[in-house]
């Protein structure tokens, strides 16, 4: 969270100072991307390089102090950086967000979301996606996003989770049909919580607006005393080679316009819990 707001600071004070990203590269003396990894969160940094940039944008005394003291922050580490070998480019950053988060609204398509997910539905679908991958990287890839799961029931500040889940999902019997057995019946535990509302979306729906945004999830992030968000709200789209994070308003909007018409086309939570026991029914369960 402190890489996201350093780099959002300045971003807004290249913008202000009307650098392009090229310009304040080569006033730098930085790469193009170096300056994106920085903006984009992607990075720590030094309180010097801050200093730096600070002053080739013309940045106020108080404004450059504040900004290298939010640098120092960016080198504090999370949990999961045990897993940094393991885990995909970029994707630390989305744990960074999903555990600073207090609202997550996510669409699923295909598979069942990774915050939960039992550990043999992981397994099938982690090694699926790693072929040749040995046994013991496959077991920490499992471990870290069972460890993820921590998030929904911690003793302060667990966020709140609205999910959508196509009825695909619980047709697919990822795993066979006990592995999957398994996890409908996760699901309908995790449904129980109190900080989660679970829906579902039936074929029957027809078009809806998760054909054409695909699999996605808004986070939301706590208000400060002022009642402000201390972070802009995010959109995460995970791809086959890579992720997006979107947070200009306009994405915003749209993405929250499309889990709107997606939830409120869905089944309610009671009806939804009876449309996962009626898969586990013909799961012979």
């Amino acid at each position: 969270m402190p890489r996201r707001q350093l780099g959002r600071c300045l971003r807004d004070l290249r913008m202000q100072a009307r650098f392009t990203v090229r310009a304040a590269a080569s006033a730098l003396e930085w790469s193009e991307a170096k300056i994106w990894r920085i903006e984009t969160g992607q990075t720590s940094m030094r309180s010097l390089d801050v200093e730096q940039m600070c002053r080739v944008y013309g940045a106020l005394t108080e404004t450059t102090t504040s900004l290298m003291a939010l640098a120092k922050e960016t080198k504090s580490k999370g949990w999961w950086l045990s897993y940094a070998d393991i885990i995909n480019e970029g994707f630390d950053v989305y744990i960074g967000l999903e555990e600073s988060c207090s609202h997550l609204r996510w669409y699923e398509a295909e598979l069942v979301p990774g915050l939960l997910q039992t550990e043999d539905y992981a397994r099938t679908l982690i090694e699926a996606d790693n072929p040749g991958t040995e046994p013991d990287e496959i077991a920490r890839r499992v471990k870290l996003r069972i460890a993820r799961q921590a998030l929904l029931t911690r003793p302060v500040a667990a966020p709140e989770l609205r999910v959508v889940l196509n009825e695909s999902i619980l047709r697919r019997p990822v795993g066979g049909q006990e592995v999957m057995s398994a996890q409908l019946e996760r699901l309908l535990t995790v449904s129980e919580m109190s900080n989660v509302a679970l829906r579902v979306l039936p074929f029957a729906v027809g078009t809806h607006a998760g054909i054409m945004s695909g699999p996605f999830v808004v986070l939301e992030f706590p208000t400060n005393g002022n009642g402000q968000a201390t972070e802009p709200p995010t959109v995460y789209v995970d791809g086959f080679t890579g992720a997006l994070f979107l947070d200009k308003p306009y994405e915003i909007d749209r993405y929250e316009a499309a889990f709107t018409n997606i939830w409120d086309a869905s089944l309610d939570e009671q009806a939804s819990r009876q449309a996962i026991r009626d898969a586990m029914k013909e799961m012979g369960k």
